[in-house]
């Protein structure tokens, strides 16, 4: 019994002993891994983040509550410099203040699983109402005032109500006009903490509406796909009081809150001309 206590013990020790190398080992891993992280460049900081963070995650399918702190806390440290961005740059401004004007997009990487950016409007500058399907998206404001207006589907429903009206002959388009929810509206002033949106919630569909010159660090996982069927999917809004359906009331002081969206065309006015990025290089390995 002697021997047999002895063994025992001996294979516990020798357990223990490698918990505890491999603890030692995952550990030095992961410091080692963010010590990389540290030394690279913000934006190769940022490219070595969303591969971690997108390598398994899909349509609809959102990242790990730890690779979103992960990701927020990266694009929370980048600054406009770090991406050689400034105010007075050409992308900025508009040469005929009658027209709308046009936007830029910068575009630093893309891949199946996400997509890098940074949208540039001039004042007045507008990225119209659009949703983001299956997707978990990642904002900045770099720099600039903007407006934002963001909604979610409205859902708190019981199942046999429907908060959808059909459209009458009269309208010219035969798209279902859909009871959506207001998550955002209002003014944001960059540098801001980064966003986040998701496949269902935190307003999925959002329009930019710049109130001076505007920087937006974009990420999108996965991007945006025709063959896949994510469609980027414009709609035009209309005040709660517009349309009425059997089973649905709302409260007064709540009914601005809501707004009716129905999809439509992409604006005919809606100028957005694709640059590649020029700034610090990105390193894909």
């Amino acid at each position: 019994m002697g021997i047999g206590r002895n063994l025992s013990e001996r294979k516990g020790r020798e357990l223990r002993e490698l918990r505890e190398e491999t603890n030692t080992t995952s550990n030095k891993s992961r410091k080692n891994r963010r010590h990389r992280l540290r030394k690279m460049s913000p934006g190769q900081r940022l490219f070595q983040t969303c591969n971690q963070v997108f390598a398994s995650t899909g349509p609809g399918i959102v990242p790990s509550p730890q690779h979103i702190e992960m990701l927020l806390s990266v694009l929370g440290e980048i600054k406009q410099e770090d991406l050689d961005l400034r105010p007075d740059m050409p992308y900025f401004s508009t040469k005929t203040p009658r027209r709308t004007p046009k936007i830029t997009y910068l575009h630093i990487y893309k891949c199946e699983q996400f997509s890098m950016g940074i949208f540039c409007l001039p004042p007045s500058g507008v990225i119209p109402l659009h949703n983001h399907p299956g997707m978990t998206v990642f904002s900045k404001l770099l720099f600039g005032t903007m407006h934002i207006k963001s909604y979610d589907w409205a859902v708190d429903f019981p199942p046999h109500m429907s908060p959808m009206v059909k459209p009458s002959e009269t309208t010219q388009t035969s798209s279902d006009i859909r009871l959506a929810k207001v998550k955002v509206d209002g003014e944001f002033n960059g540098p801001c903490d980064p966003s986040i949106l998701y496949p269902a919630d935190g307003g999925n569909m959002h329009w930019f509406t710049a109130v001076t010159a505007c920087a937006v660090l974009d990420v999108l996982g996965p991007p945006y796909s025709d063959p896949d069927g994510r469609h980027c999917t414009y709609y035009q809004n209309f005040p709660f009081s517009n349309y009425s359906v059997d089973g649905i009331s709302i409260p007064e002081e709540e009914r601005k809150t809501y707004e009716w969206l129905q999809e439509m065309e992409e604006p005919e006015n809606l100028q957005v001309v694709g640059k590649m990025y020029e700034g610090p290089k990105i390193v894909e390995n």
